[in-house]
């Protein structure tokens, strides 16, 4: 099983794809949580050179509250994490899937959320 769903946005670099994906994500009820600037914190804590990369915490209240209300401690699992890479002829796009994520997670339920998210975050990537 696939653990992403991954686009590249060809010809574009990765300031204007991170615009696209929030603008993408906002559209889709997600909210940035967090971000990582990977590339520049491997260059920071370990002094290594690497291309552009970026994680990105998205989060929709609405499904992580359904989400919480089915398994308290799914928290540990949350947000949903896009990444951004530079790549060669533009920027690569992967958002987790939540069905693979919460595969450990024996709850039928949290499953059909999951399984939202999934398509939620699917029509983001691609509408990005």
């Amino acid at each position: 099983m696939a653990y992403t769903h991954d686009r590249l946005i060809a010809d574009i670099g990765m300031d204007e794809t991170e615009e696209r994906v929030r603008a993408a994500l906002a559209d889709a009820g997600f909210g940035v949580l967090t971000e990582i600037d990977v590339k520049a914190t491997m260059k920071k804590k370990i002094d290594k050179d690497m291309d552009g990369y970026k994680i990105l915490g998205a989060c929709n209240p609405n499904m992580a509250w359904e989400a919480m209300g089915l398994e308290p401690r799914i928290g540990a699992m949350l947000p949903c994490n896009i990444i951004l890479r530079s790549v060669e002829g533009g920027t690569e796009v992967s958002a987790i899937d939540p069905v693979a994520s919460m595969q450990a997670v024996d709850n039928a339920e949290l499953h059909k959320v999951a399984s939202q998210v999934r398509d939620m975050l699917v029509r983001a990537v691609d509408a990005a």
